[in-house]
């Protein structure tokens, strides 16, 4: 297998350096499990030993905050930092990531409101980005550049606006939505606005933030260009944070033939340490009010942990969507640290880091054999995830309170949750570090003090050789799936955060990549049925009865051969329904290596059994021959009082939601 480049897909580390790694989200290592489940199994790299990063920092123990007093004491400490970890090729790191409770969205003032889905989340009360939202009057959503409004009484489109050019139709966006305010999530850079200016279309690309209103015809009102990439973001109430990451824009020499890498390097370190402190300052672009500006973090914005690597910065930018003009005066803040996964709870933002290098892996995998001792593994690094978190419990500035840090690897956000005062993190040690031995790994759930980060106890040595599929955590209770060739559901007794411990274990074949609570005593887990040998057989459904933390049971399943869903990846695809116990989920299959069909594959989760509704399906849009063709396959669902709503690229259709009998169809034209 070649070596990886970097995310940009160009040689990391020269000319000027700005970091183009994808963060660790649930949807990230899904495009990736997909992309690589197909594929062999996973081949190690031809890394050398200086390749890898230097060893993340342990910050157990050392959670002291520190705020700049001036700019000159921010730029020799980032650059004193940054010198220590630089490498011969800049900041590259070449890496390749592997990789809910219903909430109610704002509402608009109609006294005949139906009763509605909003967004599977991971916490009540805090609404996650997304390609559609609904308030029950409406449903809001963005499909290949274009934000569309529909009206759920008429089932007709009644506002549109064109935010990308044609040509820019794959711009993945996503939604978060305050009354008739939209704010559409860009997450990729280079997106040049539609109808922009020759000037504005030559700046700088980045994740776009664009604001919309809803009250009429949609209109912009305004927008920020970040100079970074797009982490996540999260909304209580009007308030949005969204949370960048960014690299110092700093200009390396041009490498002269036969330069050695220790010349390399020192002249790295030459240029860091010459850089200005405004290298280091995140910087954005706003549009509002029919001006623009750019502006940057101030340097009494900026604060540290005890130990870091001055190669990374974490921008926590705030917009209150109620604000009559949100983008007038921003004061975001900015940490120095890095950060590829978001948890966010009514009161705190937490932003963690995992280690910088991961072997991607498909989830579809075959048991690797032992790898040859001919050659000595490669040295890596320990791994460690960071832990930085924000309190978000008053509106206005977040206020960082603390860094920590834990052994191995988290899987994605519901690998946390806060509870009682205490941060739990589900992690894998050991599991996809090349060279590491086979057999070796291991999971884990630690508890930290929400108030410091301190570690305050952890259970150890769950899924001996395997590694993390999915976790969930419900007040003092927690579910962790791990996998390798059949699939233990642990159950955990976090009553005691000083004496965490394993209360029950279930093996079946397959595994759960997300776990949604169904009631009283019951889970549903969403994943794959798998043979004795550990290689996926298609989409699996189980209904768990976890009432007795002691015996975990199961008590129904469904299968469909040669098959997957975005749900495994994406819980934001997954629909359950408590009233009726409808649950919805995508579902693509495929015959021969091809893709048959997609679809929404409707089931009932009953207390004891999981049985299949049916499935809906959307009309094949007509040939365009464009760059990015609509897609009919279908990629959420939603229920507004008793219909089934599902989406795609190329409409909505609105179904009966007990017979799933045809009601409309509303294209996109």
């Amino acid at each position: 297998m070649p070596e990886p480049q970097s995310a940009a897909g160009v040689e990391p580390g020269r000319g000027v350096n700005r970091r183009g790694g994808m963060r660790t989200s649930i949807r990230t290592a899904g495009v990736l499990a997909a992309l690589l489940a197909t594929a062999a199994t996973g081949c190690a790299g031809g890394r050398t030993t200086q390749d890898f990063p230097s060893a993340p920092a342990d910050l157990t123990d050392k959670v002291r905050l520190v705020a700049y007093a001036d700019c000159d004491e921010m730029t020799e400490g980032l650059r004193q930092a940054a010198a220590r970890n630089v490498t011969p090729w800049g900041f590259g790191d070449a890496m390749l990531f592997a990789a809910r409770s219903d909430v109610a969205t704002a509402k608009r003032a109609v006294p005949d409101q139906q009763s509605h889905s909003t967004t599977n989340t991971h916490e009540a009360g805090v609404d996650e980005p997304d390609l559609v939202k609904t308030d029950g009057d409406r449903v809001i959503t963005v499909a290949r550049g274009v934000l569309r409004v529909v009206d759920v009484k008429t089932r007709e489109v009644t506002g549109t606006l064109r935010l990308v050019s044609e040509d820019q139709a794959w711009a993945q966006a996503d939604l978060l939505v305050h009354g008739d305010r939209a704010l559409v999530l860009f997450q990729g850079g280079g997106i040049i606005p539609f109808g922009a200016t020759a000037r504005a279309q030559a700046g700088p690309g980045g994740p776009r933030y664009v604001l919309v209103d809803l009250s009429g015809e949609p209109r912009v009102l305004g927008a920020m260009t970040v100079h970074g990439q797009h982490v996540d973001a999260r909304q209580t109430g009007s308030t949005v944070r969204l949370v960048v990451r960014s690299q110092p824009e700093i200009a390396f020499p041009t490498p002269k033939q036969d330069e050695s890498e220790k010349e390399l390097l020192e002249g790295n370190r030459r240029a860091v340490l010459s850089a200005p402190g405004d290298a280091w300052l995140p910087s954005y672009d706003v549009e509002s009010g029919g001006a623009s500006r750019t502006e940057r973090v101030g340097c009494d914005r900026v604060s540290h942990p005890d130990q870091f690597t001055g190669t990374s910065m974490l921008t926590i930018h705030t917009i209150d969507l109620a604000a009559a003009t949100p983008f007038g005066s921003l004061t975001p803040i900015a940490v120095a640290a890095d950060g590829d996964t978001v948890y966010g709870t009514a009161g705190s933002l937490y932003v963690t880091s995992n280690p910088r290098w991961w072997e991607a892996r498909p989830i579809d995998v075959v048991p690797l054999p032992d790898p040859s001792a001919a050659a000595p593994a490669p040295k890596t690094p320990p791994e460690r995830t960071e832990v930085h978190r924000f309190d978000v419990s008053a509106p206005g500035v977040p206020r960082y309170v603390a860094s920590g840090s834990v052994p191995g690897r988290l899987l994605n956000q519901y690998s946390l949750s806060e509870y009682d005062g205490h941060l739990r993190v589900a992690t894998t040690s050991g599991a996809e570090v090349p060279g590491a031995s086979p057999g070796t790994s291991e999971s884990g759930v630690y508890v930290l003090d929400a108030g410091t980060l301190a570690p305050a106890g952890s259970v150890t040595g769950l899924g001996k050789g395997e590694r993390i599929y999915s976790v969930r955590f419900m007040d003092a209770l927690g579910y962790v799936v791990t996998f390798r060739q059949t699939d233990p559901l642990y159950t955990l007794d976090l009553r005691d955060p000083a004496a965490p411990k394993v209360t029950g274990e279930l093996k079946i074949t397959g595994f759960s990549a997300y776990l949604h609570p169904a009631g009283e005593g019951r889970l549903v887990g969403v994943g794959q049925e798998a043979s004795e040998a550990g290689r996926a057989l298609g989409t699996q459904i189980s209904l768990f009865d976890v009432s007795d933390p002691a015996a975990p049971a199961v008590l129904s399943r469904f299968h469909q051969k040669e098959s997957g869903s975005e749900a495994e990846w994406d819980p934001h695809a997954f629909l359950y329904w408590p009233a009726t116990g409808l649950a919805v989920l995508p579902l693509q299959t495929w015959t021969g290596g091809g893709i048959g069909g997609s679809a929404a594959l409707v089931l009932r989760v009953g207390d004891r059994e999981i049985t299949k509704l049916g499935v809906v399906t959307h009309p094949r849009p007509a040939a365009t021959g464009g760059f990015a063709p609509a897609d009919q396959g279908i990629r959420r669902s939603l229920v507004i009082g008793g219909e089934l709503w599902t989406v795609s690229g190329a409409g909505l259709k609105v179904s009966d939601a007990a017979t799933l009998a045809d009601r409309a169809w509303v294209p996109f034209a």
